[in-house]
């Protein structure tokens, strides 16, 4: 399939109007509906921005490539528009965008429609191509000049003649124009530089053009420019370099060099090489996304065994005495369910995914065992984190201190070697150097907040309101939420009852915002505010970003007071929630007073909503 059967004449915009992006959306939008392309306009709107959160889909050079797949899509077309002053698109080069292709790709796709939208991105890397669009003065220019260069390629071919050969892959998360982009680029670079070079698109369609291990095996080097996991273990012992897309795109003379000089670790299985250059240049980044790793798999565990647990007291949950008449075989068996068995496994379970995110798989049974010693013996959440990164540090010192084994022990590594030397080295620092002083300042910290007086416990909630607010799903909104899941396993549960109360404030005080102050948001904000009930009251913080990075100094401060009030206040209520997650949903299931945490949370997004309006200025002024 030529482009040309997806760009007619009707879906091409010589003029486009404005000079922010969501002015040429709306236009390239209406095109495309107009033509009997889009069945749902403000579907496929909203699936276009949602794109654009993820990245900007402005490549730079003056080109911006907005693209969705999604059912609002009768069939794949493309629509054209054009900016002579430029637009402001938050482009990557941080430079106007000129030329405007838009890209609707119903959800049946199938890969011929995909490999022309793909040749389209590669169009647009020749300058040739955009020189001649920017001049055209009529529709029927734009089509000829994408005649005239769209050549359907049927193999890829490479050059025995060259000496250096480069393999690599390509990825985005839509995998509808960057993917391609940056393999063109990728290409047209190589062949400018003399280098051999193959290329797999891991595009919406599947991955074409896909590498054989004959060619990996000759490769000097592998480049891997992904916004997605890719397959990595068919690239053991390899020098990989893993980049994002965007420098697929932009660095690839940089990224071909590198691969020419083996300037890269080399993969070996269990090693991430984007992980180790990452921790030489910050070791904070990735200390956190270690954490995260532990955490995410964690969570399951809590909410659900938390819900459980919180439901068997609807029931008057009383275990040891089958005679009182608050017993319930039922309650009893949804309390050994969430609690001896869901929460039996939070901190095991943290530890173990820590370990394996820095070790990989070698690293996750020592983390594992490491942090079933840390809950049994008292040291809790906060020995489980200390046993997740020792295992997997004493992982990976143990798999350099064997790597000059013969290669014919290399199959007992995993199997014996990093589990008996892994398991036994964590094991030990646990048991006789961790344990003990961890488990005293764990029963410290528990015994301090469990005795908090009211003036104390109300600069808590205040804290981890402000915590929550300030960047809406970071990192310190979710260091506030790992300390509430923590005292979960210790029986602390209004720290966690105020954290979720301040989450759900950001979004909610902002759909109220919305409602009351029109003025003072444009139409399209209006109309996401009313999403942000439904974030709020699910407690999904992040609903809240896209307005405060709109306005950040009038928005962020709001938010953060309204927080800390709700967080105040759940803590002054002395409100106990064992369930962390669920939002508004899991309200009745709060100790001391649903009526008075409902309070709490309607007073806090209550102080946003007017602070919002008091602070941000009318849309006209």
């Amino acid at each position: 399939m030529k482009i040309t059967e997806l760009l007619s004449i009707n879906t091409i915009q010589l003029h486009l109007e404005g000079n922010q992006k969501i002015e040429v959306v709306d236009q390239l939008v209406d095109l495309l509906y107009q033509a009997g392309k889009v069945t749902n306009r403000d579907e496929f709107k909203a699936a276009i921005l949602k794109r654009e959160e993820q990245s900007t889909t402005g490549i730079g050079d003056g080109i911006a490539i907005p693209h969705a797949k999604t059912k609002a899509v009768k069939e794949a077309a493309i629509a054209f528009g054009k900016s002579i002053s430029g637009v402001d698109y938050q482009s990557l080069d941080g430079k106007p965008a000129h030329l405007f292709f838009m890209i609707a790709a119903p959800e049946g796709a199938n890969n011929t429609h995909l490999e022309a939208l793909a040749r389209l991105s590669g169009l647009l890397m020749k300058a040739e191509v955009r020189y001649e669009l920017l001049k055209a003065t009529s529709p029927n220019e734009i089509i000829d000049t994408i005649k005239r260069f769209d050549k359907e390629e049927t193999k890829e071919a490479i050059n025995t003649v060259k000496k250096d050969l480069i393999v690599a892959v390509t990825g985005c998360p839509t995998g509808i124009a960057h993917t391609y982009m940056a393999a063109d680029s990728l290409k047209a670079k190589a062949e400018e530089m003399g280098v051999e070079i193959k290329v797999e698109t891991n595009g919406s369609g599947g991955a074409k053009n896909i590498l054989t291990e004959e060619e990996i095996e000759k490769a000097t080097a592998v480049i891997v420019a992904a916004d997605i996991n890719v397959e990595m273990e068919r690239f053991k012992g390899k020098h990989v370099i893993q980049t994002a897309v965007a420098d697929g795109i932009h660095r690839p003379q940089q990224l071909i060099e590198k691969a020419l000089k083996r300037d890269a670790p080399v993969y070996n299985g269990g090693d991430r090489p984007n992980e180790k250059s990452t921790e030489q240049k910050g070791t904070k980044k990735g200390f956190y996304k270690h954490l995260m790793n532990g955490v995410s798999n964690m969570l399951p565990f809590v909410v659900g065994g938390g819900i459980l647990i919180a439901i068997s007291f609807l029931f008057g949950y009383n275990a040891f005495k089958p005679d009182d008449p608050s017993y319930h075989p039922i309650a009893e068996a949804l309390m050994t369910i969430g609690g001896g068995n869901a929460f039996g496994l939070i901190v095991p379970v943290l530890s173990g995914f820590i370990a394996l995110s820095i070790a990989d798989r070698p690293g996750f049974a020592p983390g594992m065992i490491g942090g079933l010693i840390a809950a049994n013996g008292g040291a809790g959440f906060l020995g489980g984190l200390i046993a997740g990164y020792l295992a997997g540090y004493l992982v990976l010192l143990i798999k350099k201190m064997v790597s000059r084994l013969p290669k014919s022990l290399e199959g007992i590594k995993s199997i014996l070697i990093y589990p008996l030397l892994g398991i036994a080295a964590t094991g030990f620092i646990m048991l006789y150097v961790i344990n003990k002083p961890v488990a005293w300042l764990n029963a410290e910290i528990t015994e301090w907040l469990t005795g908090l007086g009211t003036g104390n416990a109300i600069l808590l909630g205040i804290i981890l309101g402000l915590m929550m607010a300030f960047d809406m799903g970071g990192p310190i909104n979710k260091a506030a939420y790992v300390f509430g899941t923590g005292l979960l396993a210790s029986g602390v549960y209004e720290p966690m009852a105020a954290i979720m109360a301040a989450g759900m404030v950001p979004p909610l005080g902002i759909a109220i915002a919305t409602t009351l102050f029109k003025n003072k948001f444009t139409v399209e904000e209006r109309n996401a505010g009313k999403a942000c009930f439904v974030m709020g009251l699910s407690f999904i913080t992040e609903g809240a970003i896209p307005f405060a990075a709109a306005d950040p100094f009038r928005v962020i401060p709001a938010l953060m007071a309204g927080s800390a009030v709700a967080g105040a206040l759940s803590m002054a209520f002395n409100i106990g929630l064992r369930a962390p997650h669920g939002g508004f949903f899991v309200v009745p299931l709060v100790e001391n007073g649903a009526l008075m945490y409902t309070l709490a949370i309607l007073v806090g997004a209550l102080v946003t909503a007017l602070l919002i309006g008091i602070l941000k200025k009318p849309v006209n002024s």
